[in-house]
């Protein structure tokens, strides 16, 4: 991947952050589970984030169009201590968007979803 492309990647995600500061981390993944950016705030393998993501994302895809959903767009995990966000980003690549289990859901769709066109653009 070029500098340039690499750049671009890693201030669309500081564009997010900045816009929700609850968020706790957030990471570019390729669809075949490599990390093209992150800004992972914890211990968390940005390599292992990047493969389940992947993972996450093709099994969604695979769960949408057995059920007649569509393309698939989002998806999400939820737990008591938090919540994480996959949003396609194109054909190329997975948003993965980590958030605290109170954040306002609908800043982040609204946020995460214009990221998650800006980074299928730069893809």
């Amino acid at each position: 991947m070029s500098v340039g492309k690499q750049e671009a990647l890693q201030n669309a995600l500081k564009s997010l952050r900045i816009a929700i500061p609850e968020v706790r981390g957030a990471l570019v993944a390729s669809t075949d589970g490599l990390p093209m950016a992150q800004n992972l705030s914890g211990n968390e393998d940005p390599n292992r984030v990047a493969a389940m993501a992947a993972t996450a994302l093709g099994l969604g895809k695979r769960i949408s169009d057995t059920l007649n959903g569509g393309t698939l767009t989002e998806t999400s995990v939820s737990g008591t201590e938090g919540q994480i966000f996959l949003y396609a980003a194109g054909n190329k690549g997975v948003l993965v968007v980590v958030t605290p289990a109170n954040v306002n859901i609908g800043l982040v769709h609204l946020e995460a979803r214009d990221a998650a066109r800006s980074i299928a653009n730069i893809l």
